[in-house]
């Protein structure tokens, strides 16, 4: 990394701060600050990962994403001094790819994090917002820019803010049965427990698909459905409604309330013009009991390019 210390915490703290249970699904290994705003972050990334690789050795974008999440997560701890026993939520976050996020064989082991906060503000009762820019490299290559704004609950706020909902592993216990999947192929995936839409009764809808023996997009019980499963439903539903499969250039998501276990959510594919580059676009929609709960607007490469020929790059903050 640099000249600046290393942290290195023990895997058991690692796990604790980044929300995760299993060793395995921990990706961040060791970080440097640069300044009180900046830090570097060293990850430890899979060749290859049961669910984020494809058939074809490619790596889901997701896997950068998760990073990203676990990163900000441990450094919310480690930097900003608050408690792993707050929880964290996401109001908005900004992804734009450039072409060797998703090269086979996989991503390099070499990817670092370089983290800025540009924001943290502290509320009453040891509530924190935060804003940060993060830009993730391989050997000098910029693989993605995000800008991610997110706040921090103390039990106190979490708790009723959600009420009866709160307790996890009670809410876990009443998440719906998981519909059958759509075709494994249609979403590109050759497992269909990794499948997270099932078909819904209009075209370019899908019911999102909550199986919660899956152990990476549910490492642990939780009060409402992650925010990874809801990423993963907005791909398999874009790719299930737009022919071509194209990389993916550009996500961003805005979150409105929390989607529930215990009950149906509704994903709508809307698509919009192509930009002026010519990606294809698209807004997915979830929608729980009538009331929009989150939404995202996906850009693909232009038809028929391929990820090594996709001259978009995210050099520049999105």
């Amino acid at each position: 990394m640099s000249g600046e210390a290393l942290t290195r915490p023990s895997s058991a703290t690692l796990l604790s701060w980044a929300r995760k249970v299993r060793p395995e699904e921990a990706f961040v290994r060791e970080w440097s600050e640069k300044s009180p705003t900046e830090y570097q972050v060293s990850l430890d990334l899979p060749r290859s990962h049961a669910f984020y690789t494809a058939a074809d050795g490619s790596t889901s974008p997701l896997l950068l994403i998760e990073s990203i999440r676990q990163a900000l997560a441990v450094l919310s701890c480690a930097a900003q001094g608050i408690p792993s026993s707050h929880r964290l939520g996401w109001n908005t976050a900004r992804y734009a790819f450039t072409p060797a996020a998703g090269l086979a064989p996989g991503l390099s082991a070499d990817v670092l994090l370089h983290v800025r906060h540009t924001e943290v503000s502290r509320r009453r009762q040891g509530a924190a917002r935060l804003a940060a820019h993060i830009r993730a490299t391989s050997g000098g290559t910029v693989l993605v820019d995000s800008v991610i704004r997110y706040t921090a609950f103390p039990p106190l706020i979490y708790d009723r803010l959600r009420k009866e909902r709160a307790d996890a592993k009670r809410a876990f216990a009443r998440a719906l049965p998981p519909p059958p999947p759509v075709s494994a192929a249609l979403v590109g995936r050759t497992d269909p427990r990794d499948v997270v839409i099932a078909p819904a009764s209009a075209p370019h809808e899908y019911r999102l698909r909550l199986d919660t023996r899956n152990e990476v997009l549910f490492d642990h019980p939780h009060d409402h459905v992650p925010g990874m499963v809801l990423l993963e439903g907005v791909l398999q539903a874009v790719r299930a409604s737009m022919p071509g499969h194209a990389p993916l250039v550009a996500l961003d998501s805005t979150y409105a309330r929390y989607v529930e276990l215990d009950s149906p959510c509704l994903l709508s594919v809307i698509p919009l013009p192509d930009d002026e580059e010519n990606h294809s676009r698209a807004r997915v929609v979830g929608v729980q009991n009538g009331r929009e709960a989150f939404a995202s607007t996906v850009r693909l490469a232009p038809a028929g390019l391929t990820p090594g020929s996709l001259a978009t790059s995210a050099t520049e903050s999105p």
